[in-house]
Parts: structure tokens; C-alpha cells; sequence
């Protein structure tokens, strides 16, 4: 699946970012070199054209050394004073940024905040009184072993989610690092020139120093598709390819590069021909960004005037901001895993209830649906004392360690309960397998409510309790859990998992962990239609709301509400438009009789690709068909 969710990078008068002809060859290499193509993952939609510029280490660098005990206080000043100053940097990148650019001032926000977390200081602290070693070495290892928490630093297949929290703790101490030596910006980047910048990684501060930068392009040797460059790099409306694994190996200054932020692929000594493909999908690109753009505040109604419901997924306050401006109709899916990673202590009632009440607020009248704590499996928090186990995806995770912990439990529902008096808002669980997990959240929810009344705060009296069908046993059992939630909502990446046997972040299996599979189509039918006979909703807010595809195939399987990334709505909105349902349905219906992915997939290609190939190609419609020359995206 390619990623094309934001609007192309802007030149002048919508020009094509392209160098100019005058840069030099690579100097390691006279002869005319070889084109080489690199894949790695589409993190930021777009074409550009130009040459590389390679930036090496951008991590401070200190010397290691140990202090006297009366010079103790003296460096516990010094973190504390490089605190502010690094609060400070990032607050000025902040106020230079555009205001439109709200979703990566929330990543610079947040950032700020970690700045201050009480884990880290308590490790610092540590380190230099009772280790004597210098602030600069204390921030060090004390990065070092909270990102260890989070497990080990090569294990690249692990859970994205995972994987962009351990980086969030590296660039946060690199950057309390370099306000320790001294050096607040010594790697802001200065291009003369238009360039594509490649680098091993950026933090979210280096990106957006570079936001009046004359950046074509970024490409990075790690990352996702969720990852923060991707993010930022979508809200400077710059192209990005992350995850090339070998950029500094095979990527020099000064080289030409074409970065296809659509297919993920980076050209090296690109062709003449090869060039000119680039500019006319570029074009093509631009036109298509603008009018998606332009039309993402309407309604999502099918071609027979049946309404979808689109909501957005979000994981901060700031990012629902975000999801309404790209036409969410509420929030599907509110993660609140993160108010407990990265933290000795639990959080507290009254800062989980600022937090759901700045959501609830941000997008009133609007629902949102918030989900209780889904922490275990892959989705590790030290709040929690989680017991070492062979599977963790099969042990004590999401609502069953909830059930474990009532008094931490009942802390969360009492926060969401009073954020109620402030809007719209549904609680859903994570992972019910049983009827049994359900009546005993109910049966906390009632208890939580009373001590809320107790306590004189205002609440609704009446919240919606739902339930995520991820867990296969909920799923066959949809028809009796129907009479234990009022919502279900299916959350189809653990639902593949779980169904298939296969690890969703294993590298090798990963083809075969396809959502396509009618055993998930049969899955999600089965769903769809208990929760119709019995009269609640039915949504979805797994990766497969986010593909053109896969959301006019779960139309046809009888789902009217879909959650998913804010910046897809618009794409997914103008997709289920050119559909009737009775045309999904019919599609749907051959789905189900197929007997592999494989062949779900051909059946797909065959019905929809051509009423949707601009979506899918991220191209504009009336040039994509006929003159795109480039070959079509991974899908």
C-alpha cells in the first residue's frame, strides 16, 4: 500500500521542485554512472527531482567524566537550566513554523512536555548523585535505558507505535544534549540551493528547522509510514521516501535523485527519460492534491445517496484539530495508550480528564469514541508491572489487565465519565474475548459513575459502552455480544493476526497477513450483520478504512461507519462516492466466494481500478490513464 495522504510540495506558482542544472556531478564518480533504484517505504506523497544532500551524524557528541560530590548540584543545575533552553529551542522552530502546519506543532508540543518527564529525571538524578557522572553522560544513559524499556534498538519489525516512542525518547535527550554542550542548533541544516536531503534519521526539530529551507525532498534510512519525519514532511507538503535501508551506502552529494513519495522508491543517476516521467507525475500529483483538497468538507454520500460515516483515528489532543480540518465526522478511535508510556507513576484522574476534555471539546458536537488502555502484547508501558511471558500478544494485554487492575481501571473510567459533561463521547474496550469481560467493565463503569456523582462532578448519565471485535472468539460470538455492548468496532490489524496465526510484525510473514482473506471478509460480514439484526452500530477503525479498496469492499459487506488516519478522508471520501451500494455489494458478495487473498485482490483490480485509478495511482483522472509512463504503485 502506498501512502499519499496530503497535498504536494509547493513551488512557485505551482512549479514542479526541481534542481537546477548546474549542480555538479558526484565527485567520487566522473564516469557517467549506473541508474540504480532503492526501495524503501512512502512516507510523504509527491515527485521530486534534484540533488542529494547527505548530512552525516546530526546527534551531539560529549565528553564522558566523572564529578567531584560538591560539584553535584552544580550539574543538577545545569540539566535543569538545559531544560528551559531546549523547551526554548523548540518553542522558537515552533513559532517559525506556518499555522497551518498544526499537526507538527502538537509533535513539538509533546515534545516539550517529555522534557520535563518525571522517569527521566528520576534516572539522571540518579546518575549524578549517586554515580557522580556529568549531566551530559547522566542524559545519555538514562536515554539509553528507557529506550531499552521499549526493547532492543535493532528490532526494527516491531510495532510502529513502539518503534516511533523509542525515537521520541532518543531525539528529546539529543536534544537536552545539545543545550548541555552548548550547541542548540549546531545541525540546523542551510541549503543554498534547492536539495533533496538524505540522513540516517531527523527528528521532528531538525525537520522543521528547515521549514523556509529550500528542501525538494527527504529521504531517511529508518522510519514509517507513521513515523515523525513522515508527519512532518506531510505538513511541509514535501515529498519523503523512509525506511531505505542502505540511502548512505549507495547515495553520495551531489547526486541526482528522483524521490517517488507515491511508490516509495528513490532513483539514483536517474535518466533523462526517467526525469521527465517524474515531472509530468508531479504535475500530475498537484492537480490531484487540490481537488481532493477542495472537496473534503462535503459529504460522504455513495453515487445512490446513502451516507458513510468517516471518523478520524487519533493518539494526541491536537491531532483531532487536525482530523476535523480534513473532514472527520468525529473521532472513531481516541488511543490512549500514551498517557502511560514513558512514566514511573500512573496518571492521574484529573490529567486523563484534561486530556479526553480537550479532545471532547476540539471536535463538539462531534462523538468520540475513547478506548480504554490497551497496554501489553507489543504495547509496553512501565507503569505497569507485566509478567515475562512466551507470547505476550496471547497474555495479559488491553482488557484483561484492566480487569486485573480495577483501582487503575477505575481511575480512567472516572476520567472519561467526567470529560462526558463536556461532549459526545462513547468508551470502547480493547480485546473483549469473553461476555463475561464485558458485564465485569460494565459493572466498573456503573461503579465509576457513582463516584463521580459522589463526588459532585458533572457527567451525561448516559454513555454508550462499546467494544473492539478483534479477538476471533468475539467475532463468531457477535450475535450474543450484541446484547452486552451497544457499538462494536472492528479492529481488522489484531482481527488478521489473531484469525491467521501470523505475528502482525513479522517481516517475513507479512504478505500472508493480508486483510483480504475471506476467512477476515467472512469475519467482518458476520459482524456487520449481527450488529444489523440487533439494532447497533457497526463501525471499523483498522487499516483497511485507510485503502480505496478496501473501504468500497467493506461498503459492500454492510459497513456504514469507517475510522482512519485524518488524512485518508479525503481520498476515501471521493472513492466511495463514485460507488452505488449495490454495485459494492454485488463486489462484496463475488469476495466472499473467493478462496484466497490473492484472488480477492484480482477480483478488486478487475471491478474498481478502473473508476479509481487516479486514488490509486494518487494522479489526477484525466491525465493518469493516458499519459502516466511510470510504472504503478505497490499496492
Amino acid at each position: 500500500m502506498t501512502d499519499r495522504r496530503s497535498p504536494p510540495p509547493k513551488g512557485p506558482e505551482g512549479a514542479v521542485p526541481v534542481a537546477p542544472p548546474s549542480v555538479p556531478p558526484s565527485t567520487f564518480d566522473l564516469d557517467v554512472p549506473e541508474a540504480i533504484t532503492l526501495k524503501g517505504i512512502a512516507g510523504s506523497p509527491g515527485v521530486a527531482v534534484g540533488p542529494a544532500l547527505v548530512l552525516g551524524d546530526l546527534r551531539a557528541s560529549f565528553v564522558r567524566r566523572h564529578v567531584h560530590t560538591a560539584q553535584i548540584p552544580q550539574e543538577l543545575e545545569r540539566v535543569t537550566a538545559a531544560v528551559q533552553t531546549a523547551k526554548k529551542t523548540l518553542q522558537d522552530v515552533d513559532a517559525r513554523m506556518p499555522k497551518a502546519m498544526r499537526e507538527a506543532a502538537a509533535i513539538l508540543t509533546a515534545y516539550q512536555m517529555m522534557l520535563e518527564d518525571p522517569t527521566l529525571h528520576e534516572r539522571i538524578d540518579q546518575k549524578i548523585r549517586k554515580d557522580k557522572k556529568c549531566a551530559e553522560w547522566a542524559v545519555s544513559e538514562a536515554s539509553e535505558e528507557i529506550v531499552a524499556l521499549f526493547g532492543p534498538k535493532g528490532a526494527t519489525d516491531r510495532d510502529a507505535y513502539i518503534v516511533e516512542r523509542r525515537h521520541d525518547i532518543e531525539f528529546v535527550c539529543d536534544r537536552l544534549l545539545r543545550a548541555l554542550v552548548g550547541e542548540e542548533s549546531p545541525h540546523a541544516v542551510r541549503l543554498d540551493e534547492p536539495m533533496i536531503v538524505v540522513a540516517r534519521d531527523l527528528s521532528p526539530a531538525d525537520t522543521a528547522s528547515m521549514v523556509r529551507e529550500p528542501a525538494l525532498a527527504f529521504v531517511t534510512c529508518v522510519g514509517t509510514r507513521t513515523s515523525h519525519t513522515s508527519i512532518m514532511a506531510r505538513a511541509l507538503e514535501i515529498p519523503a521516501v523512509v525506511g531505505v535501508a542502505d540511502a548512505l551506502e549507495k547515495i553520495r552529494t551531489g547526486d541526482t535523485l528522483v524521490v517517488d513519495g507515491l511508490t516509495g522508491q528513490v532513483y539514483v543517476h536517474p535518466t533523462d527519460q526517467s526525469i521527465r516521467d517524474a515531472r509530468q507525475r508531479s504535475e500530475q500529483h498537484l492537480a490531484f492534491a487540490r481537488r481532493l483538497l477542495s472537496a473534503r468538507h462535503k459529504p460522504c454520500v455513495t453515487a445512490d445517496g446513502v451516507s458513510v460515516q468517516l471518523k478520524a483515528n487519533v493518539e494526541l489532543p491536537a491531532e483531532a484539530i487536525l482530523a476535523v480540518d480534513h473532514g472527520a465526522q468525529g473521532i472513531g478511535l481516541y488511543r490512549t495508550e500514551f498517557l502511560y508510556i514513558d512514566r514511573t507513576t500512573q496518571p492521574g484522574e484529573d490529567e486523563q480528564y484534561e486530556v479526553y476534555r480537550a479532545i471532547v471539546e476540539a471536535v463538539s458536537p462531534s462523538p468520540v469514541t475513547l478506548r480504554t488502555f490497551d497496554i501489553g502484547g507489543d504495547k509496553f508501558a512501565s507503569t505497569f508491572q507485566l509478567p515475562a511471558e512466551m507470547n505476550p500478544a496471547l497474555g495479559l494485554r488491553a482488557v484483561r489487565l484492566a480487569l486485573k487492575e480495577p483501582e487503575v481501571f477505575l481511575t480512567q473510567l472516572r476520567a472519561m465519565v467526567r470529560a462526558s459533561a463536556h461532549g459526545d463521547i462513547r468508551i470502547m474496550v480493547p480485546m473483549v474475548a469473553s461476555v463475561h469481560e464485558m458485564r465485569e467493565v460494565r459493572r466498573l463503569l456503573h461503579q465509576a459513575i457513582e463516584q463521580v456523582r459522589a463526588r459532585g462532578h458533572a457527567f451525561e448519565e448516559h454513555i454508550p459502552l462499546g467494544m473492539m471485535v478483534e479477538v476471533p472468539a468475539a467475532a463468531v460470538m457477535a450475535d450474543v455480544f450484541a446484547g452486552e455492548a451497544e457499538f462494536f468496532s472492528l479492529g481488522t490489524n489484531d482481527l488478521v493476526q489473531y484469525a491467521l496465526a501470523i505475528d502482525r510484525a513479522s517481516q517475513s510473514l507479512a504478505a500472508q497477513a493480508s486483510p483480504f482473506d475471506p476467512a477476515i471478509l467472512r469475519l467482518i460480514k458476520f459482524v456487520a450483520d449481527a450488529g444489523k439484526n440487533r439494532g447497533i452500530p457497526v463501525s471499523l477503525c483498522g487499516a483497511m478504512a485507510s485503502d480505496p479498496l478496501a473501504a468500497s469492499l467493506l461498503l459492500g459487506l454492510g459497513l456504514r461507519d469507517l475510522s482512519m488516519e485524518a488524512a485518508a478522508i479525503p481520498e476515501i471520501k471521493e472513492a466511495l462516492r463514485r460507488l452505488t451500494v449495490a454495485e459494492a455489494e454485488a463486489i462484496a458478495a463475488q469476495a466472499l466466494a473467493c478462496d484466497s487473498a490473492d484472488a480477492v485482490e484480482e477480483l478488486l483490480a478487475r471491478e474498481l481500478a478502473p473508476r479509481l485509478i487516479d486514488l490509486l495511482a494518487g494522479l489526477a483522472e484525466d491525465v493518469a490513464v493516458s499519459r502516466s509512463s511510470a510504472p504503478p504503485p505497490d499496492r
